[in-house]
């Protein structure tokens, strides 16, 4: 598939512009381990450029939509129906440490539903896309969840807080009940990537708790669009809703869900 619909090319025009923005500011970053202030200040002053462009670029070509950014600020549109979730730097620890994992991610929201999604990983140059009926691709290949479906030959991502930030031990019992089932467990501090590698068939599957929905607006699609069922970890819920996830394919996270709600 080489064309998209507009709404789609306006995503990538802004996410590109962003990234680079954002690579430039993260080629700095080492630089400034020594400073006074460190690069946390400087992180989070890259991710509200990054986060200026996105809106501005987005706005300029759809100028009825409404607009959520970093930690869920929202600007509304004339048009209700339609609004843009942005996430403009999501991996800031691996940003600050000037690791490679952390992206950017465009959602576009219409009548509650995700219908199109893009995620840039501008270290090593990936953009995930999917719209809705029209399925997930990766650097212009299309992709799908894996076919793997024997949890000891799986590997799972999940989320770990960073800091004294969130819940911890609800954290670490999970992955103590659940890592001697499966094949393993990784989790790398950048939530947009591990729903995007999951809908690549990279991990088999993911859970997560204490998750934002612009953190998962964009990764949802992702997956659902690469064959891959998405559930929240309390049933019948949402997961932009409750904060929670559990996301892989069709025989796998039947299995996979039973194991991460049987406490």
């Amino acid at each position: 598939m080489t064309q998209w619909s507009a709404n789609i090319n306006v995503m990538l025009k802004a996410i590109r512009v962003a990234g680079r923005a954002m690579m430039r500011d993260f080629k700095e970053v080492d630089k400034l381990q020594v400073s006074k202030k460190g690069p946390n200040d400087f992180a989070k002053r890259a991710d509200q450029r990054a986060e200026e462009i996105l809106q501005e670029m987005l706005f300029e070509a759809r100028p009825n939509y409404g607009f959520v950014g970093t930690g869920g600020r929202e600007t509304k549109g004339d048009d209700p129906t339609r609004r843009w979730i942005a996430q403009p730097l999501d991996g800031m620890d691996n940003f600050i440490h000037g690791l490679p994992h952390w992206s950017l991610s465009i959602a576009l929201e219409y009548k509650g539903s995700i219908i199109a999604s893009v995620i840039l990983s501008p270290v090593i140059e990936e953009l995930f896309l999917a719209e809705k009926g029209a399925g997930t691709w990766l650097n212009e290949q299309r992709v799908r969840v894996s076919g793997r479906t024997s949890l000891d030959q799986m590997i799972f991502a999940t989320n770990l807080p960073s800091g004294n930030r969130g819940n911890l031990p609800i954290h670490l019992k999970d992955i103590a009940r659940i890592t001697p089932s499966v094949g393993g467990v990784r989790s790398l501090g950048a939530i947009g990537l591990d729903l995007a590698y999951t809908a690549a068939g990279r991990y088999d599957g993911i859970w997560a708790h204490e998750l934002n929905y612009w953190e998962m607006a964009a990764g949802l699609l992702l997956i659902q669009e690469a064959g891959g069922l998405c559930q929240a970890i309390t049933e019948f819920e949402d997961p932009m809703n409750s904060g929670t996830i559990i996301a892989a394919n069709g025989e796998g996270h039947a299995k996979f869900s039973k194991l991460v709600r049987d406490k």
